[in-house]
């Protein structure tokens, strides 16, 4: 029984040292990660970077074979043309087309994953004085401080938990506390979450009461958080003047200008042609409108395209200072236009024919 109970506290040992040396493992390739690598762990993605590029590549493979079979159909279909002419124009477009693809799509890639790190870092800044407060707590009931760390992760909060949790791992492998924190102040872009994590620090290596420096910490973030309302709060005006001007005044003057366009189009026909059955000399030439309808309504749908997408910037900049906090204004602008405009145009067409 003795020898069984040995060999099980060999073993246990034996798994504990196998796990706590490939944390080690993992924690050097983290640090010796290349910029894509680390730009994905910072968006919570954790692939190889050669799996990353095989996926890619075939996205884009699929997507242009998608295109190239509906080129092939709709020009051979349509427009009579062989179809060996087809596939090899297809086959020199694919030079060209392929490889921008591929481009394009690195380059949305690339996009994605700064929007992801956007949304994390903004995560971890909303659960911030919380976190804090409950490290307070646990250092002020005698916990040290890597423990009062560990013990303050809570599952609600997200991205945070995980990031402490891994700061914990390396604390336990061997790593510095202060290191490791400040790698994790370092791989989001935050200025709260620096200067958060660089006041824990000094006041670690200081040897001051760190409770009452985190509890200082929460409510100064907590402070800043209810100013910068109270500043959206003042700036609200100009948000609903801008947004009425982009959403409603713009496609209503847009619709009428383009029913009234019809309007004057058709009167101008219809004084040509009793003109030219009466054959009367008039002091006034009435000659055809130059714009047509159909260009205008092209013209009025850019525009308010174009005019939506920047209203939208302007908006989420000022009420949320940032463009990337704003991106969810953007679609809803630019759609509420456009149907606005579009039921305007419908709604002027049966009003004013009745009058013309």
């Amino acid at each position: 029984m003795k020898f069984l109970e040995e060999y099980k506290r060999r073993l246990e040992r034996q798994r504990k040292s196998n796990k706590l040396k490939k944390e080690k493992d993992r924690i050097r390739k983290l640090h010796k990660s290349s910029f894509l690598e680390k730009h994905m762990q910072k968006a919570g993605m954790y692939i190889s970077k050669y799996k990353l590029f095989n996926r890619l590549f075939n996205a884009s493979l699929i997507i242009n074979l998608i295109i190239s079979v509906f080129l092939i159909y709709f020009f051979s279909t349509n427009y009579g043309y062989p179809v060996i002419y087809v596939i090899i124009i297809t086959f020199f477009l694919w030079l060209i087309i392929f490889f921008g693809l591929l481009l394009i799509v690195y380059l949305m890639f690339y996009l994605f994953l700064d929007f992801k790190i956007f949304q994390r870092r903004l995560d971890i800044e909303e659960v911030l004085p919380d976190f804090l407060q409950l490290t307070s707590a646990n250092i002020r009931a005698g916990m040290p401080i890597d423990k009062a760390l560990w013990f303050a992760v809570r599952p609600r909060f997200g991205v945070l938990a995980k990031e402490i949790e891994t700061v914990a791992k390396e604390t336990i492998s061997g790593s510095e506390l202060n290191e490791s924190l400040q790698r994790f102040a370092d791989k989001y872009n935050s200025d709260l979450v620096k200067r958060s994590i660089n006041l824990m620090i000094e006041g670690i290596e200081a040897g001051g009461e760190i409770g009452c420096l985190l509890d200082k910490i929460s409510s100064d973030i907590q402070e800043a958080r209810i100013m910068r309302k109270e500043m959206t709060a003042d700036v609200m005006a100009y948000v609903i003047f801008i947004s009425f001007a982009s959403i409603v005044a713009a496609p209503l003057l847009m619709a009428l200008s383009l029913n009234l366009l019809q309007i004057i189009t058709t009167i101008i026909g219809k004084v040509s042609i009793t003109g030219a059955a009466s054959s009367v000399n008039m002091p006034i030439q009435i000659s055809k409108v130059s714009v047509d309808p159909t260009d205008f309504k092209i013209f009025a749908l850019t525009t308010l395209t174009m005019t939506a997408f920047f209203s939208s910037i302007i908006v989420a900049i000022i009420q949320k200072g940032s463009i990337k906090e704003g991106l969810k204004y953007i679609p809803a602008f630019m759609g509420v236009t456009i149907i606005l405009f579009l039921i305007m145009a419908k709604v002027f067409g049966v009003l004013l024919s009745g009058f013309f």
